[in-house]
């Protein structure tokens, strides 16, 4: 048997079972109120949120290269927009949240334009001074009660839905959306011309910039398109929780820490890889939260484990051992062969 020629292909066979999956996994969850409880909603919304999470912080991070630890300023920012916007001005809940976004989106090209400056350990540190500024001037907030924070009014909360189960449902319906919408922008965007000159820049950045990538004008467009979702995420969030304070609100931990360690353990720079450190997250926290502080634990042995014997996270190890490709997104190789 000797080779005859290469093709070029995109999809698959493990990418036509892939796409098999993951259309019977959307299925489910579409139907997941009509058998879920209240409990199976409330964690379904918290993986939802924080898969996206992870997916966002991976495209900054591990497509652009912006290793930002003060996500948990967009976070906060919609958060607090939406209690401000429903409980201020009247707004309905779930229409803050597009708006909130947008309010994010145009207030992160001024911050990118200040951190942007900065470069690999001090755009980091710089990222996490301006989630700190947020969080210290949301204590000065007192009409949205200063450092102690505010509860949603019942009266907005039941604008969502007058049983809890029936808000939970409107918010996991809505979760469920921007999660796919996410994934679905992501995916597009990685496999256009912007996710080329992503692919150049994480590779070889002053290379990308020889061949003619706009890399300021990339990187600015992931920033903003981030700070956009996030917002969102966050606004969600705590419309879930109807309370919000500063500390809660810029956690550090919370929203950023976790998130890294979720990207880290599923594999940093690929599609699949977040969604699977999210899910592991999950696993983890709901069979060993239980422990207190051994809990935490485990999580660093696991992060460090990985880190050792993975690299490139378990998706990645998965992927070069077996050759798994769920999505259509990278181009391979393929030897024609004839007897």
């Amino acid at each position: 048997m000797t080779v005859a020629a290469l093709t070029i292909v995109r999809a698959t066979p493990s990418t036509r079972l892939g796409l098999v999956f993951i259309a019977s996994l959307v299925a489910g969850l579409l139907s997941a109120p009509l058998w879920a409880t209240t409990d199976a909603l409330r964690l379904l919304i918290d993986i939802f949120l924080y898969v996206a999470l992870a997916c966002l912080w991976n495209f900054l991070a591990g497509y652009a290269g912006l290793v930002s630890v003060g996500q948990q300023a967009f976070v906060g920012l919609g958060g607090y927009g939406l209690f401000a916007l429903s409980a201020k001005a009247g707004i309905p809940p779930l229409l803050c949240v597009p708006i909130v976004g947008l309010a994010a989106a145009l207030l992160s090209i001024p911050i990118a334009g200040l951190l942007f400056r900065l470069r690999g350990a001090y755009f980091a540190i710089g990222s996490w001074v301006v989630a700190e500024v947020f969080r210290l001037s949301a204590i000065l907030l007192t009409p949205l009660g200063g450092g102690s924070g505010m509860s949603l009014p019942a009266r907005i909360a039941q604008s969502v839905g007058r049983a809890p189960h029936d808000r939970f449902v409107a918010v996991y319906w809505t979760a469920l959306a921007l999660l796919l919408g996410i994934l679905v922008i992501i995916f597009l965007a990685l496999r256009s011309r912007t996710g080329l000159a992503l692919t150049a820049i994480r590779d070889n950045e002053l290379a990308a910039r020889s061949n003619g990538v706009n890399v300021g004008r990339t990187k600015l467009i992931v920033y903003v398109a981030t700070a956009f979702g996030t917002a969102m995420i966050g606004a969600l969030i705590f419309l879930q929780r109807l309370r919000i304070s500063p500390d809660a609100a810029f956690s550090v931990n919370d929203w950023t820490a976790l998130v890294i360690f979720m990207v880290v353990i599923g594999g940093l720079g690929s599609f699949e890889g977040p969604i699977l450190g999210a899910l592991i997250y999950f696993l983890l926290r709901e069979t060993l939260a239980n422990l207190g502080p051994t809990y935490l634990m485990v999580l660093g042995a696991v992060a460090i484990l990985v880190m050792l014997l993975a690299p490139r996270g378990l998706w990645g190890l998965v992927r070069s051992r077996w050759q798994i490709q769920l999505l259509p997104l990278q181009l391979r190789v393929i030897p024609l062969t004839k007897h």
